[in-house]
């Protein structure tokens, strides 16, 4: 009886700990499920590419076939020698570590056509950058955030609303001159934006002295930064504080390094450039000086509404507008910029003239908080209605009297929308 006791008491105990490591296996399932989410850097670099695929893809003249070829392998102290190498060259601090070899895999395996894209989009970008740069007397090599940043895709934009080839938030562009409208948002005008650029990287490295951290405040905020260095004891090193800075913020450097490392050394991962159909130094710009929309241009010019985006990217409804005590500029290849100086009266006229007869109706402009009514679609609610609109759901209950979240299809509601969610 004692034995068959001891027997079943042993059965109850296997089972209560079959039963707790079954519960263990649940919990792990569920840790795993928190712990393996998208790194945050390529995450962006795939949302911000998805976003623009179809607007990129008509800008190359052939298609690519690096995924095809067999992908090189190097060992670490072949990476190290050769990011050493570009680290002699630059004043930014560019090391090797597993962070960074992380990143090389991503930009030259994981990605290898979105890179040879990138390359072909530098090729347009980079001589623009590098000229403002140098007159701010930075580090040319900051040129390759903005791949980092947008993918080079000047009409990027984020959940939070970063926008531009730069990622400049509505806020921030305003302290840096870049004005946002129902029509422009300069935060996607490749010149204006890299200016705006150059002046944060200038301010930040006149308080870090450090480029490493330049890099960390244009991610997180000077204030993040700030924190994370009180924190570390006061170290002025990255990878000293690296570990008290956003989760983004810990990866950002080095993907910076190893986009510094993938731009260099494609020919030795066999990545080739995407030629894109149009170079910096084949486009000219000129004043508009009547409202005009891209459709009529593209018609008018034989171009496509896609060229039109991309070299005039700034315009968000296609539209330059005309208005009173403001300059706006039309970028052309010079072959098509020939053919509308010498017929730019014929053009305004003709426009104007098809627009009245097709009385096409063009929002208005503005530049500050605008007066929207929305009609509650069915699958909404406050928080959706929030994030497309670019405010909180408290203050939608404010303008709208509303007790609770509680809303109904068909419902009115009244808010006060910043022009960039116009």
């Amino acid at each position: 009886m004692n034995k068959l006791f001891k027997l079943l008491l042993l059965s109850i105990v296997c089972c209560s700990n079959l039963a707790l490591a079954h519960s263990d296996i649940d919990k792990n399932k569920d840790s795993l499920k928190v712990s393996f989410v998208d790194d945050p850097v390529v995450a962006n670099f795939d949302s911000v590419l998805l976003a623009n695929y179809s607007y990129t893809e008509e800008l190359f003249s052939e298609d690519l076939f690096s995924d095809l070829l067999e992908i090189p392998e190097f060992s670490d102290s072949i990476y190290d020698l050769r990011i050493k190498a570009l680290d002699a060259k630059t004043p930014i601090d560019l090391v090797y570590n597993p962070f960074v070899k992380q990143y090389i895999n991503v930009y030259t395996k994981q990605r290898r056509t979105q890179m040879s894209r990138m390359m072909g989009l530098a090729e347009y970008y980079f001589p623009m950058f590098e000229e403002v740069l140098d007159q701010f007397d930075l580090p040319l090599e900051l040129k390759y955030l903005a791949i980092v940043e947008s993918a080079l895709n000047p009409r990027a934009k984020s959940w939070a609303g970063a926008t531009g080839l730069w990622q400049f938030m509505y806020n921030t562009g305003k302290e840096y001159d870049l004005k946002v409208s129902s029509y422009v948002d300069e935060r996607m005008d490749p010149y204006r934006a890299t200016v705006a650029a150059c002046r944060y990287f200038q301010g930040s490295y006149n308080i870090y002295g450090d480029w490493s951290l330049v890099l960390a405040s244009y991610n997180s905020g000077r204030g993040n930064v700030n924190k994370a260095i009180r924190r570390s004891g006061g170290h002025k090193n990255y990878w000293r504080i690296r570990r008290f800075l956003p989760k983004e913020t810990r990866s950002y450097v080095p993907a910076f390094i190893a986009v510094c490392y993938a731009m260099n050394y494609a020919p030795e991962h066999r990545i080739s450039i995407a030629k894109p159909r149009m170079s910096h130094y084949q486009v000219d710009t000129i004043e508009v000086k009547y409202q005009i929309d891209f459709e009529y241009l593209a018609a008018s010019l034989d171009m496509s509404v896609t060229e039109l985006e991309f070299l005039n990217p700034s315009y968000k409804i296609n539209v330059i507008p005309n208005i009173k005590g403001r300059k706006y500029y039309l970028s052309l290849p010079i072959g098509k910029m020939g053919v509308f100086v010498a017929n730019e009266k014929e053009v305004y006229a003709h426009f104007m003239q098809l627009a009245e007869q097709k009385q096409k109706e063009y929002p208005k402009y503005t530049e500050h908080n605008e007066r929207v009514v929305h009609r509650v679609q069915s699958g909404d609610y406050l928080g959706k209605i929030a994030v497309r609109y670019g405010c909180s759901v408290s203050k939608i209950r404010k303008w709208n009297n509303l007790k609770n979240d509680n809303i109904r299809v068909g419902q009115k509601l009244i808010l006060y929308v910043r022009p960039d969610y116009v």
